[in-house]
């Protein structure tokens, strides 16, 4: 590592190609799949992958704070987007009544049609943008690399969930085995 000018010190360029490479991949990979799903079905990206969260939950709902951990949103982010999603007639809110307070987001049946539709425009999309590029053992590296950054950023939501729900020092000890 080098200092830069505030005293603080610099990624090596090996640290920074990963890191610019990560992002500029993401942000690329998802404007076209984005592109792709609203000239196709209307819904943006965010307004599909959210709602498949659901589509994989049991009994096809999360309460609102699962729902913000596995969409990747921050809370406030999660209410706007249900909110549009009801809007739309993804979603419904369903008040828990074994808490008292809070809310389930629950997929509707003109949901899951629409996301039906979507789906194959979406997988065709994922696939050329992004496994195609890469034969299976660099998938399987790829993934390997994720859960070590972040464990259980390559499994399925509910380890995902779990994975989400590990304090600092958990994902530390985690991220330190290969």
């Amino acid at each position: 590592m080098h200092n830069d000018a505030s005293g603080g010190a610099r990624l090596t360029r090996e640290e920074l190609g990963a890191w610019r490479g990560l992002l500029r991949a993401q942000s690329v990979v998802l404007r076209e799949l984005d592109a792709e799903l609203g000239a196709a079905h209307a819904p943006s990206l965010c307004a599909f992958e959210r709602p498949v969260v659901l589509e994989d939950a049991p009994e096809h709902r999360l309460r609102m704070s699962d729902l913000s951990h596995a969409a990747l949103l921050r809370p406030s982010g999660v209410t706007s987007l249900v909110d549009r999603l009801q809007r739309e007639g993804f979603v419904t809110r369903q008040r828990s009544t074994s808490v008292g307070r809070g809310h389930y987001a629950v997929l509707t049946a003109t949901g899951a049609r629409r996301l039906q539709k979507a789906c194959r425009t979406h997988l065709e999309g994922v696939r050329r943008l992004f496994p195609e590029a890469c034969s299976a053992a660099e998938l399987r590296e790829l993934a390997r690399l994720w859960d070590k950054v972040v464990p259980e950023a390559a499994g399925s939501d509910a380890e995902w969930r779990r994975g989400a729900a590990m304090t600092k020092e958990q994902r530390r000890a985690g991220g330190a085995n290969d």
